[in-house]
């Protein structure tokens, strides 16, 4: 149900900021059928598994799963679109993913076998790849030329309404916890977490192509680690230091040729 008041607040903010600003909001069926697909994917479906998996699981496997991202992105972008796959991408891909089982190492160990940690994986796998398709599809509406704020709005509206009738189906209530500590959250959520981080990424999207911009699997979790150790007190171990080198060369290798081909039907960033 957060997943749901989250986008939901989210489209409803992007909505009123689009009738300010006059921009058009009307798209024809099909188009409101991929930005369904869109939404459902980068906002409904994948984030409501991310919640289900956390509660089986310890978060480390989750932030594996999504170094996987870029890998994914390229497989996709070959399937879908004929974009060629490079060595380079391949490479970094792989380090991505060591950088991060690195890191998360200690917190994997403890992992046991059994229902819950199945469990875990499955929700794990099912919102990668989910996840995954939505930004395939939000690849293939950029390049039929939906602009970037509308098909957030209506990507989230989406979104939202599908997790909230997962939440129904599934027997939740439609409840509201009033505390200053869950409405300050769920409002940075809405804003810094969902409108401006996406844009962000969509706008990174358009310009570097879906495996490139999937890094940012990798790099989430090796920012949070200084946010928590800044306000947390969390302590670097040896392997958390080899991990981030090894997450950071990955990235650097993923977006350091300038003089690498942009996927084809994107522009190039002057």
């Amino acid at each position: 149900m957060s997943v749901a008041y989250r986008f939901l607040l989210a489209a409803l903010l992007i909505f009123a900021g689009c009738r300010l600003r006059k921009l058009p909001l009307r798209f024809s069926a099909r188009q409101h059928g991929w930005l369904a697909l869109f939404g459902l994917g980068a906002f409904g479906v994948s984030y409501v598994f991310v919640y289900y998996a956390e509660s089986h699981v310890a978060s480390g496997l989750v932030a594996v799963g999504y170094s996987a991202s870029p890998l994914l992105g390229m497989l996709g972008m070959r399937a879908f679109f004929g974009t060629p796959m490079t060595r380079r991408v391949a490479l970094a891909s792989m380090l991505g993913i060591g950088g991060i089982v690195a890191i998360f190492y200690p917190e994997l160990s403890q992992l046991r076998g059994g229902t819950d940690t199945a469990k875990g994986a499955l929700f794990t796998a099912l919102s990668v790849i989910i996840s995954a398709f939505g930004s395939i599809v939000a690849h293939r509406n950029q390049r039929a030329g939906m602009p970037l704020w509308q098909g957030m709005a209506w990507g989230m509206f989406y979104g939202g309404l599908c997790a909230l009738l997962i939440g129904l189906g599934s027997g939740k209530a439609l409840s509201f916890s009033p505390t200053l500590s869950y409405i300050l959250s769920l409002a940075y959520l809405a804003m810094f977490g969902s409108i401006i981080a996406f844009a962000s990424y969509l706008t990174l999207l358009k310009h570097i192509g879906l495996a490139r911009a999937g890094y940012i699997g990798v790099m989430t979790p090796v920012v949070a680690l200084f946010v928590s150790a800044a306000f947390e007190g969390l302590r670097f171990h040896a392997l958390t230091w080899v991990g981030i080198l090894i997450s950071i060369a990955g990235n650097v290798l993923i977006l350091g040729s300038a003089a690498s081909p942009a996927p084809r039907g994107t522009p190039r960033s002057s």
